[in-house]
């Protein structure tokens, strides 16, 4: 009788002991070029090879595209590629097809292709190791977005690790999503420009019963951050396209997104 009344205790207070691993965090874009936007003026020589970069590619461009995330990095739907200094998604857990057409309407953009793993090399250090595959498949420009995904608590705005499931409680949790991205010449690692957006969602801690429940919310806010950063992406590749292929052709003008 002891060791029922013992079990049924357990049972009723780990009502909490159903839980939901948070997955691994985005990758620092500082590793891809995001950088060059320091000073010319008073900066090392290291930082001074970076922005000495110049802008080669031609168009139209192919457009090579990589996901890239932290380390190690796993979630429900997908696992990071490689080691290093980063990780490289192939699954397409929150993007669609149409996403994919999107890009590919973009002016002056002749074709769009993701980076996959018969290219990609399984020690990733910077923005060189994907340079080198997208040069594999002769594209022009390479997309590089990662997506930095937190759990909250609301009270404290503290980052979670792990979130407790079916827990009796009036907390509110929030699954914040950023959605960065960077366009990086093939030849030289030029960054033509970036693109971010970030989504979230706040509920009861109580609302969340299921793993399942709470990594189809996390996937919602991700694919709703990664759908406004393409905005943002239309927005700078029409900028690229004013500045460098307007100028390369005599000055002719091509509609962009304003």
């Amino acid at each position: 009788m002891r060791i029922v009344t013992m079990l049924i205790l357990c049972a009723a207070m780990t009502g909490c002991a159903a839980s939901y691993a948070a997955p691994g965090r985005g990758a620092q874009m500082a590793l891809f070029g995001a950088s060059q936007a320091q000073q010319k003026e008073g900066t090392d020589t290291n930082i001074q090879k970076e922005l000495d970069r110049k802008p080669l590619a031609s168009f139209p461009a192919s457009i090579a595209v990589a996901r890239v995330q932290a380390s190690g990095y796993t979630s429900r739907t997908a696992s990071g590629w490689g080691t290093g200094q980063y990780s490289v998604v192939t699954t397409r857990d929150v993007e669609t097809d149409a996403d994919a057409e999107r890009l590919g309407k973009l002016p002056l953009v002749r074709g769009i292709a993701p980076l996959n793993r018969l290219v990609i090399p399984t020690s990733l250090q910077t923005d060189y190791e994907l340079r080198h595959a997208a040069a594999k498949m002769h594209a022009d420009v390479l997309l590089i977005y990662t997506l930095d995904t937190t759990f909250l608590d609301s009270d404290r705005t503290t980052p979670l690790s792990i979130v407790t499931l079916g827990a009796t409680s009036t907390k509110r949790k929030r699954i914040l999503c950023t959605a960065s991205a960077a366009l990086l010449d093939t030849r030289s690692g030029y960054v033509y420009g970036l693109a971010e957006a970030t989504k979230q969602h706040e509920e009861l801690q109580n609302a969340w019963k299921t793993r399942d429940e709470v990594d189809l919310q996390r996937r919602d806010v991700e694919a709703k951050a990664f759908t406004a950063m393409l905005g943002d992406v239309e927005r700078t590749w029409g900028m690229v396209v004013r500045e460098h292929a307007t100028a390369a052709r005599g000055g002719v003008q091509y509609p962009t997104v304003q």
